[in-house]
């Protein structure tokens, strides 16, 4: 019967230490900030706010940094039907383009007719970042009666985040 070698064993304790051990060096991962539940419901109350202030019932939609939805608020007698598609989907182009969405349609609107070709964006006005120390955490978008009204309803709703 041919023999088998014999391996030096090693000890339960000296196997976990070698194969538990922590890496020389520590990697960090970065972190990033969130926009939470109770933060989008604030965005949402205050553009709620100041339309209701105007009287300029709205849809407004709040998103999170990748574009999905947090929150849609459709006011009593919104101006635009469309809205409930609209808003959303301005919060959504601001989220991903990390910036106005009216800046998209201005670039439609003058040197960058091309932009159009952005499939699946809305690139009409009332979409903007929320932006944190710097950090897109998410976007709102409005769908009012007027693009400055959409506009000016969003500042008020990312105003309430950098008070």
């Amino acid at each position: 019967m041919p023999r088998t070698p014999s391996f030096p064993r090693l000890s339960a304790a000296l196997l976990a230490a070698t194969v538990f051990a922590a890496p020389a060096f520590a990697l960090e991962l970065p972190t990033r900030q969130v926009l939470t539940l109770e933060a989008a419901r604030a965005v949402a109350a205050a553009a709620e706010a100041k339309a209701s202030a105007e009287g300029w019932p709205c849809v407004i939609s709040v998103v999170d940094d990748s574009g999905s939805p947090i929150l849609l608020t459709r006011m009593d007698n919104a101006a635009v039907p469309a809205g409930v598609e609209l808003a959303p989907g301005k919060a959504r182009t601001a989220a991903l383009f990390r910036r106005e969405s009216g800046a998209l349609e201005n670039a439609i609107n003058g040197q960058r007719p091309a932009a159009i070709t952005a499939r699946g964006f809305v690139l009409m006005r009332g979409g903007l970042p929320i932006v944190v120390n710097g950090q897109v955490v998410g976007a709102i978008g409005v769908s009012a009666d007027t693009p400055d009204h959409d506009e000016l309803i969003a500042k008020a709703g990312v105003a309430a985040i950098n008070k």
